[in-house]
């Protein structure tokens, strides 16, 4: 758009009041007779009108319409327009400049324009085109009021104070794409955008938000406009090429329409399996182009959230070549859909149908909507009418001017009322100017559908707002959403497929976070969500189940009475106690028999009773563990063994003693007959007991779990304590029994009829034997294995004891009764007498 002017007249005409940038030509005054040359192709300085665009035209119009009808805006004061194209050359571009500035091109600073002047410039040009024609407009401190898409860097720069951007601020637009890819879990997307700053500072907010969201970047598109529009029509230009096939979800940033180019290009290689996602400056259109397949049906479009204009789609409505005969677009428009018929004597056309309209047009051909441009154009007139209403009244609304006089101002001057304008438009939507109090847009979503015959509508699925609450940002029907064509659900765009619970992502060297490998959880590690980049260890109480997606929690468990081995034990250390305890009754009872007596018949009791106590004691380690049991074990284990062993020793040493006396009065016979092997018994004893009573002194045994153990199982059981006092109470037992081992070896072969020297021996051997091979297998088990091992042993040692010393003597004492007796013993002494005569 252009400047604009004020003449004070009773009954004004439209003066020259705005100039419009790109947008329209004026009309030759009558078409030529060869149609050809009659519509817009035969403009020299051409540049092609879509219907968007001519929306844009429309908005334009019909907001400066309702402006001049609007008694409290500007009262008594019309706008007046002018339309200019800036062609992309150099020349082009700096002659309407200086038109725009001076009414000619030829003379530097020369005005020619007498009566009204431009007061702003309306105008979206890019960046390419703003390094021209910025500079020589702010030469002159020229408002422009910018429609185009809203760019922090005009402003920042502070190179252009008198450029004012109507747009809202698009800075959450990334934020509001980034979202959407969230909620469908899209974590594999491509970016796509033309160059340019625009697109580039795109880019670089959708990376941010892209790794904030934990998105990755597949891949990263930024084609050059001019080529891209070269090569598409050479149809050799292939944007997405094969190493974008794996991406689903595409998001194509739109700067100027130069990037519908891009979209042909997309068209043409029916790359109908994406879902594309884009701002609202997408063209549904494609330039009036009709595709049978269209890729982007399906496409999500992020638009600016405005009211709707009232009274718009009528004004479009009306709007035909015969109302604005002077309208060469909407002339060769009518030709083109209207089944109309050319004239060529008055120019005119004729048979057109009746009543037609732009409103009975699809969608695809003319869309009533007013699109986010053509409501920026909207505003920005409105703008210019505020501005220059508080500049010449003073007021927002003020008395009507009744003088005549032409009201004379310089353009720099509406400067700091356009900085500053701030009011609400008719829609009732706010607008400011002002880039500090500007506020970020609200955005529409909307799913492009393509039906058959091109009808192609945009339906608003959702909205998105940043500054609701939290988790409340976005809202979505998904029931209504189009999917692209030949998708029937929502489509997956990932690099890797979903890691699913019992399962961590491993990253694959050298690609993006989002490509990784699923690797299974470690035992007794879970992970309960999909994509987990850690498992988590169950607690001790708890194990993991064999999907490894849930922690359960472990059985408690002991070596119980009512397990299968529990029960064997304690069934096997019942019966060897009522075995020990029958054998101390059948030595009570024939005590008067001389094989009884042999041998110390006190250390065979004593030694009788140490076992029934080992064999009851091997109890303790059976059921549920509590403190004292756990103190009992160890203690009654080591003092009844050692008893035992010790007695052992005793008998052994006894029966050396009573072989080495040859002459009466010596000392050993003295120390035999004092009973001094006897004292071996309590003095082993004390020892033994000093050292349990260190241990419990300092590091008693205690309740412990073992949690790793058994799968799913805590064991309850008894923890040593100080492992190097239990070592010393064992290690003390083991050396008495070596002790007692070897003595009773020395004396296997000492002569006599009740001699028990073998006896013994082999009873130790077996003593030594099952505590040597309890030790590696004890350190070996785990569990309730372990504490079954020593029940096992205590049992299998205590029973060696019980059977080689006294099961050959309840044999005699049994089933050979003759030869415990004084006639059986002279018997046998005689016989070994007379063994040598035989040789």
């Amino acid at each position: 758009m252009s400047a604009q002017s004020i003449e004070d007249i009773e009954d004004p005409p439209r003066t020259r009041l705005l100039s419009a940038q790109d947008a329209v030509e004026e009309a030759p005054d009558c078409l030529p007779c060869n149609f050809g040359d009659c519509g817009w192709e035969g403009n020299r300085h051409h540049v092609q009108l879509t219907p968007s665009n001519y929306q844009n035209y429309l908005a334009f119009t019909f907001a400066v319409e309702e402006i001049n009808r609007n008694h409290h805006i500007l009262p008594n004061i019309s706008l007046g327009y002018e339309f200019h194209n800036f062609i992309y050359s150099h020349w082009r571009i700096l002659e309407n400049s200086f038109i725009l500035l001076t009414g000619q091109h030829e003379i530097p600073n020369y005005m020619c324009r007498k009566k009204s002047k431009y007061a702003a410039v309306l105008t979206e040009i890019p960046w390419q085109t703003s390094v021209q024609i910025g500079p020589l407009l702010e030469l002159y401190k020229f408002p422009q009021i910018s429609f185009g898409l809203f760019d922090p860097t005009l402003t920042e720069s502070g190179q252009y104070p008198s450029l004012h951007q109507v747009a809202q601020k698009d800075t959450h637009l990334a934020v509001g794409m980034v979202s959407l890819m969230l909620h469908f879990h899209w974590t594999w997307v491509g970016l796509l955008t033309t160059e340019g700053h625009k697109g580039l500072q795109f880019i670089s907010d959708m990376r941010t938000e892209m790794d904030r969201g934990r998105v990755c970047v597949a891949f990263v598109k930024i084609v050059s406009s001019v080529t891209v529009s070269y090569l598409s029509a050479m149809q050799k230009y292939d944007i997405l090429t094969a190493d974008t096939s794996s991406v689903n979800v595409v998001v194509i940033y739109y700067d100027t329409d130069s990037q519908n180019d891009v979209s042909y290009n997309i068209v043409q290689n029916l790359m109908t399996w994406k879902v594309w996602m884009t701002n609202s400056r997408w063209q549904a259109d494609l330039d009036g182009r009709n595709f049978i397949l269209d890729p982007f049906h399906g496409a999500f479009v992020f638009s600016q959230h405005h009211e709707e204009i009232s009274g718009f789609k009528n004004y479009v409505q009306e709007a035909t070549p015969f109302k604005y005969p002077d309208d060469t677009y909407l002339f060769v428009y009518w030709y083109k859909n209207f089944h109309c018929s050319f004239s060529e004597p008055d120019c005119a056309l004729k048979n057109c149908t009746p009543n037609s309209s732009l409103a009975w047009l699809p969608p695809s051909h003319f869309d009533t909507a007013m699109s986010d441009r053509s409501y920026n154009i909207y505003n920005s007139v409105y703008a210019v009418a505020h501005a220059l209403h508080v500049m010449l009244f003073g007021e927002e609304q003020g008395p009507p001017m009744r003088n005549t006089k032409v009201m004379m101002f310089s353009p720099w001057q509406l400067n700091p009322f356009l900085r500053n304008i701030q009011f609400s438009n008719p829609a009732g939507d706010q607008v400011n100017l002002n880039d500090r109090k500007k506020l970020d847009s609200e955005y529409d979503i909307l799913n492009f559908w393509n039906f058959p015959e091109g009808l192609r509508l945009k339906v608003k699925v959702g909205i998105f707002s940043f500054y609701a609450p939290h988790s409340q940002e976005m809202t979505l029907s998904e029931d209504m959403i189009e999917w692209t064509t030949g998708v029937t659900e929502i489509p997956l765009s990932v690099c890797s497929e979903s890691c699913s619970p019992g399962f961590r992502k491993s990253p694959q060297e050298g690609k993006a976070a989002c490509c990784f490998d699923c690797t299974p959880c470690a035992e007794n590690e879970i992970t309960n969500e999909t994509d987990m980049e850690q498992c988590v260890k169950c607690l001790d109480h708890q194990y993991a189940n064999t999907q490894r997606n849930h922690c359960l929690h472990k059985n408690v468990t002991f070596l119980a009475y009512e397990d299968p081995v529990g029960k064997a034990l304690a069934g096997a250390a019942l019966t060897l106690t009522v075995l020990t305890a029958a054998v101390l009754g059948l030595f009570v009872k024939h005590q008067n028999t001389p094989i009884v007596k042999a041998n110390n018949q006190a250390l065979s009791y004593t030694l009788l009773i140490s076992l029934l106590a080992c064999f009851l004691c091997s109890l303790l380690f059976i059921g549920r563990p509590n403190t004292a049991t756990c103190i009992l074990q160890q203690t009654t284990f080591a003092v009844t063994f050692t008893v035992a062993v010790s007695t052992v020793l005793a008998k052994t040493i006894t029966v050396v003693l009573a072989f080495k006396i040859t002459v009466p009065g010596k000392r050993m016979r003295q120390l035999l007959v004092s009973g001094a092997p006897n004292s071996i018994i309590p003095i082993c004893s004390l020892i033994q007991l000093t050292l349990c009573g260190i241990w419990m002194g300092t590091n008693p045994p205690y309740i412990d779990t073992d949690t790793h153990s058994e799968h799913g199982h805590i064991i309850i059981m008894c923890n040593k304590g100080s492992l190097t006092a239990f070592y010393c109470v064992f290690g003390y037992l083991v050396s008495l029994s070596l002790v007692s081992f070897m003595v009773a070896f020395l004396a296997r072969n000492l002569p006599d009829t009740f001699n028990e020297a073998k006896f013994l021996t082999f009873s130790m051997l077996m003593f030594c034997s099952v505590w040597v091979a309890f030790l590696p297998v004890y350190h070996s088990s785990r569990g309730k294995v372990m504490v079954a091992m020593e029940v096992f042993s205590i049992l299998a040692s205590g029973a060696g004891l019980l059977a080689c010393i006294f099961v050959p003597k309840c044999y005699i004492i049994l089933l050979r009764p003759e030869r415990n007796s004084l006639i059986g013993i002279r018997d046998k002494t005689h016989s070994m007498r007379k063994a040598p005569s035989y040789h």
